[in-house]
């Protein structure tokens, strides 16, 4: 026996710019996302440094990732997203500027 859906309920399409920047939001949770993955694993370095019995070079390397990982998670925080790069070119005169022979106003 085939099923046939009489009536089917399509979804739109959605089109993607690949081009565009992503929108404010998305790009901030990325950042927050990134920044509590990275403060997570801080806490187990520092976790690991105090309860582990390890030689002191494996101690060390905990407790400088407890200590530096706040500065680059900051650091990549602060930083927006690397997107396409904007297409000005300082070539290409502005289609609204005055000619430079015309940039005198007249009386």
């Amino acid at each position: 026996m085939v099923r046939v859906k009489v009536w089917q309920r399509r979804r739109p399409v959605v089109h993607q710019v690949t081009d565009a920047q992503p929108s404010l939001t998305a790009d901030i949770g990325r950042r927050e996302k990134v920044y509590f993955i990275q403060m997570g694993i801080r806490v187990i370095c520092l976790i690991l440094a105090a309860v582990l019995n390890v030689p002191w070079p494996v101690r060390a390397l905990f407790v400088a990732g407890a200590i530096f990982l706040p500065y680059f998670a900051v650091i990549g925080a602060n930083q927006p997203s690397r997107g396409v790069p904007s297409t000005f070119d300082s070539e290409t005169p502005n289609q609204n500027e005055i000619p430079r022979h015309r940039r005198e106003i007249g009386s």
